[in-house]
């Protein structure tokens, strides 16, 4: 219990620290210590909990309520403001008819509800928890260096690193928050608060591009919050004790009683996870700092809206709502695969791949098979890993190179042989054997096999698997052919990110090695 809310409060904590602070070095030194906290933290709870199994944990409802509700609407204040301002109507919309469900459910439908387990952790948590912890606080350390790069490329945009970094360890706490929670009223919050951040984040520059992106990205996020509060409201009207809230106890209750607020939140996970036909918004993302991207990808947000519908995937098996949502997530898979093809801009080509490998992951979790949830998970451990790792890699060339083109990689393995090395392995870890990305998606088609309609997936994977072997196989090759007309540049890198990468890329084939006890401690338990 007390390194839940360590991980839940202390990134809060630490935020609103970072917030204040003015001076860059004593800001530097305060995110990598709360960044090593937060990583050993997280490893302890890792060793603690490796065996227990399902545990929940009471807390004090009504105090922790209060507080919620009260930065909601702060939230909802702000978004609207903001709408308002920027000409942003859509936005106010969404945002109004979310704020009138929310004050719905707490002013009138949540009064009775009884005080649930409201957070708990098992073996999927903990697998979440080490991506957000371990790889999150690397990306927060890798942009200390890249930040300071950046805003001597771009002199013109107004260095806002105390809020940038704000936002980010806001991020990491409200990820905790989401993956710990069992209480679907806090999950819900911090759901919310994700979003908010991914918009301030997403349009940190100011440009107009930047701004109208994140606006998209606010928009997209509001619909799914909307079917998100709408699952809050059926389940509370079913159930007006609010038993039903708790995930676990939801889950336990059957389909006839599960089924419709698990789409719901199944449409909220699709517009989170960035899937088609609401993949716009992730592309558009592409427009912030790198760590972001990175951090959007692989530990937050995307990962968020994949974690609730693989929650539900017990739910959601065997129905015709699961195979709908399992044919979104194939299409999805096959038809990003298929633009990351015509993509020379690095970060859209990881963008899409980013998209295509989600919808695998939902695919997975939508037909909902054993060896499907098992597939699904392994994917979002090795998606994490592999692509924090090529974006933080495409970022470092990007500021050393002054470009992101892929066609200006070649011969990068003789101007940046380090990076490129690293860089290799991250594309290895996304398409070749040993790495767990292949793997998984050898089981997938194994299992799609055995399940009812599984053809349809079988024939979808096949397609979208080697469209996305053409893609990373012509990066590769660029990366690695010699050009005797360049010289090394490297040498200037500085040691936080060189040390970010080394640890990414090495946990990119430690993971590859301890997979199978990963698989038999965790994710065959869970």
């Amino acid at each position: 219990m007390i390194e839940l809310a360590f991980l839940i409060l202390f990134p809060a904590i630490v935020a609103f620290l970072l917030l204040a602070l003015k001076n860059g070095q004593v800001r530097n030194a305060v995110v990598k210590i709360a960044a090593g906290l937060i990583g050993l933290a997280t490893i302890i709870l890792l060793i603690t909990y490796f065996s227990s199994g399902l545990v929940l944990f009471t807390v004090p409802f009504d105090a922790a309520a209060e507080i919620m509700s009260v930065i909601s609407l702060l939230i909802a204040g702000f978004i609207l403001y903001l709408g308002i301002k920027q000409r942003k109507y859509l936005a106010v919309i969404l945002i109004t008819i979310q704020t009138l469900m929310f004050i719905g459910i707490e002013g009138w439908l949540a009064k009775d509800v009884q005080q649930v387990y409201n957070l708990f952790i098992d073996q999927f948590s903990l697998i979440m928890a080490a991506i957000v912890g371990i790889i999150g606080t690397l990306i927060c350390v890798y942009a200390l260096a890249y930040m300071e790069t950046y805003h001597t490329q771009h002199p013109e945009i107004q260095d806002r690193r105390n809020i940038f970094f704000f936002m980010v360890f806001v991020f990491l706490a409200a990820m905790f928050g989401l993956i710990f929670s069992n209480n679907l009223l806090w999950v819900y919050f911090f759901w919310e608060i994700t979003t908010l951040a991914s918009f301030i984040l997403i349009g940190y520059s100011k440009t107009s591009e930047s701004t109208n992106n994140a606006f998209l990205a606010l928009e997209m996020n509001l619909l799914g919050g909307i079917a998100f509060a709408g699952a809050i409201i059926y389940l509370l009207i079913a159930d007006p004790t609010g038993s039903l809230l708790g995930i676990e106890q939801l889950l336990s209750s059957g389909q006839a009683f599960a089924l419709v607020p698990a789409v719901l939140l199944s449409f909220a996970g699709i517009t989170k996870a960035a899937l088609m036909p609401f993949s716009s918004w992730l592309v558009g993302a592409m427009v912030a700092p790198t760590p972001v991207s990175a951090l959007l990808h692989s530990s937050t947000m995307v990962k968020a809206g994949v974690y609730i519908i693989v929650r539900f995937a017990p739910v959601l098996s065997g129905t015709t709502e699961g195979l709908i949502i399992g044919l979104v997530g194939g299409f999805t898979f096959l038809l990003g695969s298929a633009i990351a093809i015509s993509q020379s801009n690095a970060k859209k080509v990881l963008a899409y791949s980013t998209i295509a490998n989600l919808g695998l992951i939902v695919a997975c979790a939508g037909v909902g098979t054993y060896k499907l949830v098992w597939a699904a998970i392994l994917l979002i451990i090795f998606h994490a890993i592999a692509k924090s790792l090529l974006f933080l890699c495409v970022g470092t060339v990007e500021h050393q190179i002054g470009s992101r083109n892929i066609e200006d990689m070649s011969g990068l393995i003789v101007r940046m042989p380090k990076v490129a090395v690293m860089m290799l392995v991250g594309i290895a870890g996304m398409f070749l054997a040993p790495f767990g990305m292949l793997i998984s998606k050898w089981v997938a088609i194994e299992a799609f096999i055995e399940a009812q309609f599984g053809l349809i997936f079988v024939a979808i994977l096949a397609f979208g698997g080697s469209i996305t072997v053409f893609f990373w196989s012509k990066w590769m090759g660029k990366i690695i052919s010699v050009d005797p007309h360049v010289s090394r540049e490297e040498d200037s890198l500085k040691s936080e990110k060189k040390g970010v990468l080394y640890i990414l890329a090495g946990l990119t084939v430690l993971i590859c090695l301890i997979f199978p006890l990963i698989s038999s401690s965790l994710i065959e338990p869970f």
